[in-house]
């Protein structure tokens, strides 16, 4: 049965539906009415290029991401060159073609409602 649109809800990324372990980092996802959101955590020395791009296959990362920095700071450089430092408390849209790293000590957590579902996430060998 579909779930009701209507209906008071809520879920805790505490019990994630989903949990995609990476090097320096892991998302974290959950879906609620259709949405899937993910908590992004990246440690220092992430870097998407170094961790991602190996799983993803791209030589950029070809996501869309549009979300709310928590805390730390990550630098995107979209392959056009523009580039920006995303620090807590900011909300960002980053089109695909991008590689993103953590600056700085403190780990960057993340919350993204576009690009997460078929984000770092790996097929099985038949």
């Amino acid at each position: 049965m579909a779930e009701k649109q209507t209906q008071l809800k809520s879920i805790d990324f505490s019990k994630p539906h989903e949990v995609r372990e990476l090097p320096k980092g892991k998302i974290e996802l959950i879906t609620l009415n259709g949405v899937t959101f993910g908590r992004a955590t990246c440690e220092p020395g992430w870097r998407w290029s170094t961790h991602v791009k190996p799983i993803a296959g791209t030589s950029s990362c070809q996501a869309a991401h549009l979300g709310v920095q928590l805390s730390g700071v990550m630098h995107i450089k979209m392959d056009d060159g523009t580039e920006m430092d995303i620090k807590p408390g900011q909300a960002v849209n980053i089109p695909p073609g991008h590689d993103a790293w953590v600056v700085g000590k403190e780990p960057v957590v993340f919350i993204d409602i576009t690009g997460m579902e078929n984000y770092a996430k790996q097929t099985k060998a038949a």
